[in-house]
């Protein structure tokens, strides 16, 4: 493998601004790393054809020689199976949806070709964005380069096993219950979940009334969130939800050490969440550093409601909405799992959303008297091990019993809440695999969050050290 291909997005930027590394050449030593590892991984599953992609980069190349690079020149991009990039098959990881190629670019993905990425192919991601394991019938299951009998989380698991594998320079996530966070714990990358509208969703096939997804960054590194943050983020006209413009460089401001002393709430479990004890350990010390930053640390007792099922089942009153006629038409292309959860929408009633919309205040008004004490919210990221590429879950953690919804318990509040919150590698496992804290910051501040993420990375860096080799299952 190329050594290129460890530097953080940042680093290869600028190699190829002062011509260090040209686009063509990039371009090239991506595609042998594809074909060198993605049979292992199987993070990538479309590619444009290289005839197409060599020609992109040589256009690249021409501007970075004329001095016109824009800020990610020539870096490969790879866009996660549930967002729109012109000319490619969005499956949305379903059989239902194997021939659908789109005709035209998310914002997201619009943003980053016209700041010079150059978009390779697609990401693997679950049936639908459904589960938090990237699986599904079209493409089959993507396994964590740190260990190829795990999975790399979901459902951005594509984009963070291409990451995490130095596979890809450059990938989306989306985030609608931890589905950016989860992974990038998994994979050991950096994630951010940014405040709920941020980064446009739009344009989409139906209005949205699931307000709770995000896209967002998985990265190397801090710096390499803040440089794309800085990309993606504005008003679209597509989506009414975005937000203004923030008025700042989330790549200058995150360089910037934090104002102090902050707050810092703590909480180890959100009064509910079981966590296995190798990671409550690690995520108890690394929250030390904030002290040793001189930054006040208090512990949370208690937590908000534990709505996982509320949360569950209203995606899929969603998503129902949208695929009811293929339903009815051919059960047999959907996955019998994502069906079944699927099938719960028919199970909702104005009394069951009732209940969904009061116990979502609840969270509203857990977070609300959160942030009314403290600046920022520290937790796990994921309370145990990535489980089996394949599934399933385990019910249970060193013989306690989870509470559900499991592997989503620290990350589904913030969606349903809308607060920003981003998950940094603090150390491994006892079988050496990656543990991720969560910072979860008041609404609008993903600078504060990256700030606070920027520090913990300086204090105990990982980059850049990746699983870069490792045994085929083969």
């Amino acid at each position: 493998m190329n050594e290129l291909l460890t530097q953080s997005l940042v680093d290869l930027t600028e190699s190829i601004k002062t011509r260090k590394v040209s686009p063509v050449e990039l371009m090239e030593i991506v595609l042998a790393r594809i074909e060198e590892a993605n049979s292992d991984l199987n993070a990538v599953v479309a590619m444009h054809d290289t005839d197409k992609l060599m020609a992109d980069a040589a256009v690249a190349e021409k501007r970075v020689m004329d001095g016109e690079a824009r800020p990610l020149e020539g870096i490969p991009l790879g866009v996660k199976d549930l967002e729109d990039a012109e000319g490619l098959t969005n499956t949305m990881g379903s059989l239902a949806y194997r021939d659908n190629v789109s005709t035209h670019d998310s914002d997201q993905v619009a943003r980053l070709r016209d700041a010079g990425a150059i978009v390779l192919g697609k990401t693997n991601a679950p049936e639908f964005g459904y589960t938090a394991i990237t699986k599904n019938l079209v493409y089959g299951a993507t396994r964590s380069p740190w260990d190829l009998e795990r999975t790399s989380g979901g459902s951005s698991g594509g984009s963070s096993a291409a990451l995490a594998g130095c596979v890809l320079p450059l990938v989306t996530g989306s985030d609608g219950g931890g589905s950016v966070r989860i992974p990038a714990s998994f994979s050991g990358t950096f994630g951010l979940k940014p405040s709920f509208g941020r980064v446009s969703n739009g344009p989409r096939t139906h209005w949205s009334y699931n307000d709770t997804v995000c896209n967002g960054p998985i990265t190397k590194t801090v710096a390499d969130a803040a440089l794309f943050m800085d990309q993606v983020a504005g008003p679209s006209p597509s989506d009414p939800n975005t937000l203004p413009h923030p008025g700042l460089s989330y790549a200058e401001i995150a360089q910037k050490p934090l104002d102090g002393p902050l707050r810092i709430g703590y909480s180890p479990d959100l009064g509910y969440a079981v966590v296995q004890s190798d990671i409550a350990e690690a995520i108890e010390e690394s929250v030390k550093m904030f002290e040793t930053l001189g930054h006040k640390v208090e512990v949370v007792t208690g937590g908000p409601p534990a709505m996982g099922a509320e949360w569950g089942r209203t995606g899929s009153f969603e998503i129902a909405g949208r695929i009811h006629p293929l339903i009815d038409e051919d059960e047999g292309k959907f996955g019998r799992s994502f069906l079944s959860g699927v099938k719960t929408a028919w199970e909702m009633t104005p009394e069951w959303w009732g209940e969904a919309a009061r116990k979502r205040e609840q969270v509203n008004t857990w977070c609300t008297e959160v942030f009314e004490n403290y600046d920022l919210l520290v937790t796990p990221t994921v309370p145990y091990d990535p489980p089996p590429a394949k599934g399933p879950f385990p019910d249970e953690i060193e013989g306690r019993k989870l509470v559900q919804p499991g592997v989503a318990a620290f990350t589904i509040p913030f969606n349903v809440s809308w607060h920003p919150a981003a998950t940094v590698r603090v150390g491994l496992s006892k079988l050496g695999l990656p543990i991720g804290m969560q910072i979860v910051g008041p609404r609008h501040r993903d600078d504060l969050v990256l700030q606070a993420a920027q520090s913990i990375e300086r204090e105990r860096p990982w980059h850049p050290h990746w699983p870069t080799t490792w045994k085929s299952i083969g």
